[in-house]
């Protein structure tokens, strides 16, 4: 009998040892911590006590945007997979992972019924490509979805990752829509600006019937 694919779940902002136990708890395959600029910043000096607070075979994942090679080798040295969410041309982010995979994103800003431009992509050798929401200036954290047909093309083609305005609510349509490698959410499962267990239970959840009817 198959099984059915199963959508790998990013929780962001872990920004204390409490938040990694809650994301580890509600099931996450992965736990994004913030360097960059964001209400979930976590100071570099903090980044390995979070680290160690990750078990075994939850991913590591590190969200810089537009910084210095030094904040690279930090995360690096701390077993973080890196994540480029600003405008890193190919050749920063190559360099600043050192020989590893990486995450890229790219800020939709297309109009629904139209397809990303998928040549974008190209130079990105070793990147796993994250598409999430362009509000203005914001890069990410905006609550905001993106219109999905959008990249519906590139997810049919390679695995890719969707954030931007994805909740309990929605997030298993998305999954339908583009059976996407993974799924990203930092604000939607957050009350008051705090990370909510019951929220981040039910996105799993919801990922995980999406999955089952797939």
């Amino acid at each position: 009998m198959n099984q059915p694919r199963r959508t790998r779940v990013k929780i962001c902002g872990m920004a204390s040892v409490r938040d990694v136990a809650l994301g580890v708890e509600a099931g996450a395959d992965a736990l994004g911590v913030i360097v960059a600029a964001s209400p979930r910043r976590v100071p570099l000096e903090r980044v390995a006590e979070l680290a160690a607070a990750i078990p075994p075979f939850v991913a590591k994942v590190g969200v810089m945007a537009n910084q210095e090679d030094a904040v690279a080798a930090k995360l690096r040295a701390a077993g973080f997979t890196l994540q480029f969410s600003g405008e890193e041309p190919a050749a920063a982010c190559e360099r600043m992972a050192a020989g590893a995979n990486y995450v890229k994103t790219f800020h939709v800003t297309a109009a629904p019924g139209e397809q990303f431009d998928e040549v974008t992509l190209a130079p990105y050798a070793r990147a796993l490509c994250l598409f999430d929401s362009r509000v203005g200036d914001a890069r990410g954290g905006t609550g905001v979805a993106f219109a999905w047909d959008v990249v519906k093309e590139v997810a049919a083609r390679r695995p890719i990752v969707v954030s931007g305005g994805l909740t309990p609510e929605n997030v298993g349509a998305c999954v339908r829509a583009l059976r996407p490698f993974a799924v990203d959410v930092r604000s939607g499962v957050e009350s008051s600006g705090e990370k909510d267990p019951d929220k981040m239970r039910a996105f799993v959840r919801a990922v995980r019937e999406a999955d089952a009817e797939a």
